[in-house]
């Protein structure tokens, strides 16, 4: 969320079709290769088509000397049980692997990208900067393939359901799924998995680390590395309403409304109306078109967001979020800053305290790193000896006792 941000506006020197019923606004036409066939293939995680990635930060394509890049257009599942198409990206090492076993396959959660169809990570490493390539590259260079999806309506047709717990979890399973299937690839269904994501890739992330037991158990997920989680919504939106980056929230909450199939309209002022459009089309760039914004100015009612979620029929929704409830099968490493200004400490504290308390196996580990952004160069550091040792076979120390 706000580290998103400010790693992107630090970088650069500083559309989607909508679900039947909601409210949402036009986006310019998408390429051709995002677009879902008419009847998808069977199973989630099959492979509708694939081409080659390349990346607009290495215009000699040098770095196919080092690995291979493929975009990907893949099956998953939405909130509802429904079968979708969502995009994202493979890129594997070309060296030999010369770990343990099979060449370890990293399902990465990336962080905000925005809502808007040219946001999402496949298409902006070909047409722009991607600012998740930096704590990737340390990935690769440990040997780990990368299989980074886009999540749902991200790239592809309808909204993106920013922060829905399942719809992202399947998403990031799924793409593991179909990195796994990718003909020469070197990878397979007995490829070990590690999941790692930040903020809303915290919440992917750990939404996977939730649901690989039911929604895949044939992954063999040995560890997960959830940094900044976003695990409980109310609090963050309320953190973040009125602030330098609000419009975070507004993806939220137009994000909720969509995986419901929930029509904004009647909730909103005209302003919020014509806020809402704009948000639609927007890249964690541009949120500064809406920076200090409060939501009560947005809605038909003139109470803020915060507590139109505390309302049917958004409390249900907002409860279904939730993360923490369900016991993650395999190690998680859970991290977060103590001066974080996003995401509270607390919500990640408390999400970490009820995966032990149902028995799970947690490390938790805080720091005092500066703000959101410093949190997530931490969580990067941490990731690497963790996911080391999980593919070693090597146990992990929970830290349960001290939360």
């Amino acid at each position: 969320m706000r580290t998103l941000i400010m790693t992107a506006l630090t970088a650069a020197a500083l559309a989607a079709a909508p679900a039947a019923g909601a409210y949402a606004a036009d986006e310019p036409s998408r390429p051709i290769f995002y677009d879902a066939p008419a009847v998808l293939p069977a199973g989630n995680g099959a492979i509708i088509r694939t081409e080659p990635l390349s990346y607009a930060v290495d215009p000699a394509g040098l770095s196919s000397l080092a690995v291979t890049s493929t975009r990907v257009l893949y099956t998953s599942t939405d909130r509802a049980g429904e079968r979708i198409a969502v995009s994202g990206s493979v890129i594997v090492p070309k060296a030999p692997w010369i770990g343990f076993g099979k060449r370890p396959v990293i399902g990465y959660a990336v962080g905000t990208q925005g809502m808007a169809d040219r946001c999402a990570p496949s298409r902006m490493l070909s047409e722009g900067f991607e600012y998740e390539g930096v704590f990737i590259k340390g990935l690769l260079a440990r040997g780990y393939a990368i299989a980074m999806t886009d999540y749902e309506g991200l790239g592809t047709a309808g909204v993106h359901t920013y922060m829905n717990r399942a719809a992202q979890g399947h998403a990031v399973l799924d793409m593991v799924r179909a990195a796994q299937k990718l003909p020469g690839s070197g990878l397979s269904g007995q490829s070990p998995v590690g999941l790692v994501g930040y903020s809303q890739g915290g919440g992917a992330t750990a939404s996977a680390a939730e649901l690989a037991a039911s929604y895949a158990p044939e992954l063999r997920v040995l560890g997960a590395v959830a940094g900044a989680v976003p695990a409980d919504l109310q609090a963050v939106a309320a953190n973040l309403d009125g602030s330098l980056w609000a419009e975070f929230g507004l993806y939220g909450f137009r994000g909720l409304a969509a995986a419901y199939d929930l029509d904004l309209a009647p909730f909103l002022n005209s302003t919020g109306r014509t806020v809402m459009d704009a948000v639609e089309g927007e890249c964690v760039t541009d949120l500064a078109n809406h920076a200090f914004i409060r939501s009560a100015t947005l809605t038909a009612d003139g109470q803020s967001v915060v507590e139109t979620m505390k309302r049917a029929p958004f409390a249900a929704m907002v409860a279904d979020q939730r993360l923490g409830t369900i016991r993650p099968a395999m190690p998680v490493l859970v991290t977060h800053s103590m001066l974080d200004d996003t995401i509270p400490f607390a919500v990640g504290k408390s999400m970490a305290a009820s995966w032990c308390s149902k028995g799970a196996k947690v490390r938790f580990s805080p720091n005092v790193t500066p703000l959101h952004i410093g949190g997530m160069l931490n969580n990067s550091a941490e990731q690497y000896s963790f996911l080391e040792a999980r593919f070693a076979g090597l146990p992990m120390v929970s830290n349960c006792w001290t939360l």
